[in-house]
């Protein structure tokens, strides 16, 4: 038996503020990563010179990849930009949420790696960033604010 409390009555499913706040939290952050991986994506249509040209030495990493992983990484950005938000909103299969955040925090590890053996250690700073957002979401939709419990 559930209980009846003003939230839910609102039909949000949370029975506190803290669950509500916790739970906006989650959505605001898998939306900024969502969003940043959409627009990451463009890697898949971007040529490789002209990325590497545009960012300055933010993005000269792709000169060190070929053609094909820098588009299979676009790729992998807008797999888990779908995979972050469309899950959850279609309440399809949305245990798929934390997954891709999980994918996520594999991605910006690379990227971490990546940035400290090329030296590039002032323009570390948004992938430990993304990195720590993406942790968030697995932490909270695996945890405390699932969509299954």
């Amino acid at each position: 038996m559930s209980q009846d409390t003003p939230l839910r009555r609102l039909g949000c499913g949370k029975t506190s503020i803290r669950e509500l706040m916790m739970n906006i939290a989650l959505w605001i952050t898998a939306s900024l990563l969502a969003a940043v991986c959409l627009a990451g994506s463009a890697k898949m249509f971007v040529p490789q010179e002209k990325m590497a040209a545009m960012g300055g030495t933010a993005t000269q990493w792709v000169q060190d990849f070929s053609p094909s992983a820098v588009k299979a990484i676009g790729a992998i950005e807008f797999l888990a930009a779908a995979g972050l938000i469309l899950p959850a909103v279609l309440d399809i299969a949305p245990v798929l949420v934390p997954l891709a955040a999980t994918g996520l925090v594999l991605l910006f590890l690379s990227a971490v790696t990546m940035r400290l053996r090329r030296g590039e250690r002032t323009t570390i700073t948004g992938d430990l960033i993304y990195l720590c957002l993406a942790a968030f979401v697995v932490w909270g939709r695996f945890g405390p604010e699932s969509f299954t419990g």
